[in-house]
């Protein structure tokens, strides 16, 4: 009740440490979170933790690509069979694909910009951050993570990375994304026979319309992981320096790096 209070004192603040996770405000280069959007839509809110939206435009990229076969035309065109190509694309429902991918890459770079502007009010009215919450379920905290320990677990699996720097729903989630996707593709049984030396099987288990899928999602778990735990520690470092600006500063002298106090 005391931390709700508090908090209403304040425009802005830069995270929220939940249970569940810590959702946070941090600078982010618009092009590049654009360019996640443009690898699979929903990646570029992903990164910026507007989770709703972000999973909204996954799910439509699923339904989407799935009905119109994409993958699979795109596959043909790789190999030069443009008619093979243009023969299994869905004319029906191609008219909506490009619009949400275009909204996609231009939400997301809009978005990026305007939390950037936030980012620097919240900064400057630096309201305190809950670090440590405990409850029935988990206990959740602010603390130094390894941001190449983040990246080495999500490239082992898929979710394990997120998982470690505590973000237990959307870990879950890429959990089931990468079961639903690996089942589908048929790939761990590809690599079984591959392994075997068996490469004419292993090729012809593969379904190329859902392993498509699995190169841009892989990648993207490890660079979440990777650059979360970076945002992590910046968090927690702003964080530390302004409880000992306010608890431990002599009344009257401004501690300033490189300073000695006397």
């Amino acid at each position: 009740m005391n931390e709700s209070r508090k908090s209403t004192r304040y425009r802005r603040q830069k995270a929220f440490v939940s249970m569940y996770g810590t959702t946070q405000l941090q600078p982010k280069k618009p092009l590049v979170v654009a360019a996640w959007s443009v690898a699979f839509p929903g990646f570029g809110h992903l990164l910026l933790n507007k989770y709703l939206r972000g999973y909204a435009l996954l799910l439509w990229e699923f339904f989407i690509n799935q009905r119109i076969q994409l993958n699979t035309a795109m596959v043909y065109s790789f190999n030069g069979q443009f008619q093979a190509a243009r023969d299994i694309l869905d004319p029906k429902l191609m008219g909506l694909y490009i619009p949400v991918y275009l909204f996609a890459i231009w939400d997301s770079y809009r978005t990026t910009v305007d939390l950037n502007k936030l980012y620097v009010l919240a900064d400057r009215e630096n309201a305190p951050t809950r670090s440590f919450t405990i409850g029935a379920l988990e206990i959740n905290y602010l603390d130094k993570r390894k941001p190449w320990l983040a990246a080495m677990w999500s490239a082992a699996i898929p979710s394990i990375g997120q998982l470690y720097m505590h973000r237990i729903v959307f870990a879950a989630s890429v959990l089931l994304y990468t079961i639903f996707i690996v089942e589908n593709s048929r790939l761990l049984l590809s690599i079984h026979y591959l392994i075997l030396g068996d490469v004419q099987t292993s090729s012809a288990v593969l379904d190329v319309q859902w392993v498509l899928y699995f190169p841009s999602f892989y990648f993207f778990t490890i660079y979440d992981a990777y650059i979360n735990a970076v945002e992590n520690n910046n968090l927690y470092d702003d964080d530390l320096r302004n409880y000992l600006i306010r608890k431990y500063q002599p009344a009257g002298k401004v501690i300033r790096p490189g300073k000695k106090v006397v």
